[in-house]
Parts: C-alpha cells; sequence; structure tokens
C-alpha cells in the first residue's frame, strides 16, 4: 500500500483525535497535543540513549543518565527501567534496538569483566551493523583512565568524562544532538 493512501486516513485519525481533546503519540514520530491558541502543538519524539555499565560504576551512570536527561534526551539505564517481573534480557535487548544511540560506559572495572556488559556492546556492536556506515550509534566513553579494548578502540572515537566531567558530558551531548538535527 502506498504511503499517500495510508497517510490520509492516518491524517484523519489524528485530527479526529485532535478536535476531541486527546493527544495522539507515533511512535518514532513524537506527539500531538490540542493547542487552543495554535490548534496543533507538535513535540518529536526524544532520541533515546541506551547506557551499558558495569554494577560497579553505577553511581557515575546515574549520573550520566540525569546530565542526558536534563540535556533532552530518554535515557535508559536498567535499575531504572527495567520493571520487576519483566524478562530482563529480551528487554535489554529491544531497548538496545529501538536506542538512537548506545553508550558504553568503560572504566577500570567494566574493561576486563565478564558477563552482560561485554554482551550488551557485542549485541550493540550488532545492530550498528545495520546502520550507515557514517552514522553514530555507538558511543565509548571512559569515565575514569582506563585502557578501551582495541577492538572499540580502533575504529571509534571515544569521549572522556574525566577530569572535567561537564566538558565530557558537553561534548557527548553535541555529538549526539549533531546527529538528531
Amino acid at each position: 500500500m502506498s504511503e499517500s493512501v495510508l497517510a490520509d486516513p492516518l491524517a484523519h485519525i489524528v485530527l479526529r483525535s485532535l478536535a476531541q481533546g486527546k493527544v495522539v503519540e507515533i511512535d518514532g514520530l513524537g506527539t500531538f497535543f490540542p493547542d487552543r491558541q495554535r490548534g496543533v502543538r507538535f513535540e518529536p519524539r526524544a532520541a533515546q540513549v541506551f547506557l551499558a555499565y558495569v554494577r560497579e560504576d553505577l553511581a557515575g551512570v546515574e549520573r550520566l543518565y540525569d546530565a542526558l536527561e536534563r540535556a533532552g534526551f530518554r535515557a535508559w539505564m536498567d535499575v531504572r527501567n527495567l520493571v520487576p517481573g519483566q524478562n530482563w534480557p529480551r528487554a535489554i535487548e529491544r531497548s538496545i534496538e529501538r536506542s538512537d544511540y548506545f553508550i558504553a560506559c568503560f572504566s577500570r572495572n567494566s574493561v576486563n569483566k565478564w558477563g552482560g556488559f561485554q554482551a550488551e556492546i557485542r549485541y550493540a556492536l550488532d545492530c550498528a551493523r545495520r546502520i550507515p556506515l557514517d552514522e553514530i550509534f555507538v558511543v565509548p566513553v571512559r569515565l575514569d583512565a582506563c585502557r578501551v579494548p582495541r577492538s572499540i578502540q580502533r575504529e571509534l572515537q571515544y569521549v572522556d568524562l574525566f577530569p572535567e566531567w561537564e566538558r565530557g558530558v558537553t561534548r557527548l551531548v553535541e555529538t549526539m544532538r549533531r546527529r538528531v538535527a
């Protein structure tokens, strides 16, 4: 079915819902709100950012989560987004797949640790293979003066969040905004 055949009925549904005072959210696009002055107000969907980390770095990654939320991104991390009873391995994979960015938080705690962090990075790199080569998806950040694995360092530039936290976060946010714009 062509886009024009679908667009007209969809536009009517959106307009009818807005006229009834309903909010209309279109997944992956944004939200339409009824607005008395302008008729309609649209807010684009905030870019989703997946944060991969190890438990030992939880405090620093929560700080990053909060900074990204303040900057207008929808951050995602397991301890803040998973709910009791949720199939967490599948929820993590789905969140990585749906994210606009995957931030791998490297530290002295994470680089040699076996487990979920390494698996999440590998899964994100697999997802990145489907994205055009010039697009940014995986963004490595260093939380401290650790070494970034050669396989990552060979292909991707990383951002340091130390010794100047604000400077590193600003660089990270500017990079992600550049692509979203």
